[in-house]
């Protein structure tokens, strides 16, 4: 699906791409020392029940899937798909509108 984009078009999609990635990089380094200072307190106040497991399976999950949208590696929530509904929903849209007038 090729588009035709002026250069300020193509500058405002890679700023956003790169506004992406520093999200990213944010909330994995926000995922690495939150985790640490749970396993921590985990080991330092109950080492019999590793309880620090949870929040890590469950935001490290999040984050891998953060991670494969914003580098683009998940198929099914990328740039085509997104064009793809945009489409689908402006002739909706359109259909909806003339079937009233």
């Amino acid at each position: 699906m090729e588009r035709n984009l002026s250069e300020e078009d193509k500058y405002i999609e890679a700023k956003k791409k790169v506004e992406n990635i520093k999200g990213f990089y944010g909330n994995l380094v926000a995922f690495i020392l939150v985790n640490a200072v749970l396993i921590f307190i985990n080991l330092y106040t109950s080492p019999s029940y590793l309880w620090f497991f949870w929040p890590l399976l469950w935001w490290g999950l999040g984050v891998l899937i953060h991670g494969l949208k914003v580098f683009e590696l998940l198929p099914s929530l990328g740039k085509d798909w997104e064009e793809r509904k945009i489409k689908e929903f402006m002739e909706k849209e359109k259909q909806n509108k003339n079937k009233w007038q």
